[in-house]
């Protein structure tokens, strides 16, 4: 007997069994998922290390080694992953995804503080931690340069000007700045002429930080007005 054959002499369990098949499908429609590979938002948080100067040795074992051991006590890590490169660090941070992304936050800041004490005391930048989708790609590219002006100005436009402007567009979520040039004064020494005056690096290290310092003097306080002190010694040109 075929099945054409049962269903013609069975018209009431043909019909019981047509309207099963049409509801299950109804009720499994509700449940399909969007797509075969659905967009998933892990949980991930990155924070951003820098000690300059210091070799990827040193920010592996002084400064991500520490953090790490911190990060992993925390509930909800996925996983830790890290990367240490000449005086800059990173490591990503991804939760759970049961885990609530600014509770984790919380806690991230809270393994950040309790770390503090542990880092080099020449850290003198705090890590800084942010909310990141690994998704998440950059979809525009700006490229800014000039032939008459010098390349920190052009940094300084880009930063004050074109990334403040771009970040407050409707969709933007992050704006980075690469190959950014601060202005410096960069100073040479001679070792030979060092060690024949007896002065170590660490003293003309101390002698530019207190020349190139910014802080408050002080007042003077008269019997009708207050005078206020400044003493600005910032070092803007080689010859200073």
């Amino acid at each position: 007997m075929s099945l054409s054959d049962l269903c013609i002499k069975r018209p009431v369990m043909t019909t019981s069994i047509t309207l099963a098949i049409v509801l299950i499908g109804m009720i499994g429609y509700f449940f399909l998922p969007v797509a075969a590979l659905p967009k998933v938002d892990f949980p991930t948080i990155s924070v951003t290390t820098s000690l300059p100067g210091a070799s990827p040795t040193t920010m592996a074992a002084s400064i991500a080694s520490p953090l790490e051991r911190e990060f992993a006590a925390i509930a909800g890590v996925d996983s830790i992953t890290s990367t240490s490169g000449f005086g800059v660090g990173r490591i990503t941070v991804q939760f759970n995804l049961n885990r609530n992304i600014d509770a984790a936050a919380q806690d991230i800041q809270a393994a950040i503080a309790s770390t503090a004490r542990k880092l080099p005391a020449e850290m003198t930048t705090p890590p800084i931690y942010r909310k990141v989708n690994p998704s998440d790609t950059p979809v525009l590219f700006l490229t800014l340069k000039s032939s008459t002006v010098p390349f920190h100005i052009v940094n300084d436009y880009m930063e004050t000007n074109v990334a403040q402007r771009v970040s407050t567009l409707p969709g933007v979520a992050q704006v980075f700045t690469y190959g950014s040039q601060k202005y410096a004064v960069r100073v040479q020494v001679d070792p030979d002429l060092l060690a024949v005056r007896g002065i170590g690096l660490d003293e003309i290290q101390k002698a530019l930080a207190a020349a190139g310092s910014n802080t408050p003097v002080g007042s003077l306080s008269g019997p009708q007005r207050v005078a206020m002190l400044q003493a600005n010694t910032e070092l803007k040109s080689a010859a200073a």
